[in-house]
This record gives structure tokens, C-alpha cells and sequence, in this order.
């Protein structure tokens, strides 16, 4: 496959996937440090970084629906159809999971008043460091079906 070739690398099987992936992954991550910066300084510049956060949160659970379609299409199409079992169902289900940790914080952060960015919640934090965890093992595993991570 030519490099260069756009027709070929966005119409691959798998390829929208690959790509989508690392928008929700990222937004999040960077939200949880907004997150905990927040709670860390707690000083003037706090409340934007809780925006920031709450901003990050809500892109990321946006991205992470399309993310999460794209994978099963790929699934669909690659393996046509065939059962999952091994790494690929774990992949699956820890996707799933972090999608929905995923809209459980946003949706978490869309109920926190905008006058008020500043009140963290410890549960809220907690679940972000849990929801940051699960999806650093699904996108690790992700990286062994891909080949990036086999040495």
C-alpha cells in the first residue's frame, strides 16, 4: 500500500478506527490533568483549568461513540463477523466499559453548576483516575491486535 494513497488509507477496513481512537483518548486524559490541577492549585487560574476539564470531558465523550461504532464496523468487515474470543473480546468489552465510564463523567461534569467549577468531589476524581486506567488497558491492548506493541 502506497503511503500516499488517500483513497486506499481511508477506505481500509480498520483504518477509521485507528484513527478516531486516540481523539477520545486523549481528550480525556488531558481533562483528568485539568482535573487535578484544579484541585491541586485551587488559586485564580483554577477555574479555568476546571473548563478546561469539563470542555475536554464532554469532546471525549462525543469522539468516544464514533470511536466505539468504527470498532465493531472493523470487526465486521476484518473478521468478518467471526466470534470473538481472546484479546479481541477482552478489547471489546474494556472499550465498552470505558466508553460508558466515559458518558458517566461527562455527564458528571454537565451536572456540576457552572458557577461553582471549582467543587471536585472526590468520587469524581476517583472515578476519573479509574476511568483513565481502564482505558490505558484497552488502548494497550489494542495495541498488541494492531501489531504496535508485538516486539
Amino acid at each position: 500500500m502506497n503511503p500516499f494513497d488517500l483513497k486506499s488509507a481511508l477506505l481500509a477496513k480498520h483504518a477509521q478506527h485507528v484513527v478516531l481512537i486516540h481523539f477520545p483518548i486523549a481528550l480525556f486524559l488531558m481533562g483528568t490533568g485539568f482535573d487535578i490541577a484544579a484541585r491541586w492549585t485551587r488559586r485564580a487560574a483554577s477555574p479555568g483549568l476546571a473548563v478546561a476539564a469539563r470542555m475536554n470531558m464532554l469532546a471525549a465523550a462525543v469522539f468516544v461513540w464514533p470511536t466505539l461504532v468504527t470498532g465493531i464496523m472493523a470487526w465486521q468487515w476484518q473478521l468478518e463477523g467471526e466470534k470473538l474470543h481472546g484479546l479481541l473480546l477482552l478489547h471489546l468489552c474494556l472499550g465498552i466499559s470505558s466508553a460508558i465510564l466515559i458518558s458517566i463523567v461527562a455527564c458528571i461534569h454537565l451536572r456540576q453548576p457552572k458557577a461553582a467549577p471549582l467543587q471536585l468531589s472526590r468520587y469524581r476524581l476517583a472515578l476519573e483516575i479509574i476511568t483513565s486506567l481502564v482505558i490505558g488497558l484497552t488502548a494497550h491492548i489494542g495495541g498488541f491486535l494492531s501489531g504496535v506493541n508485538i516486539g
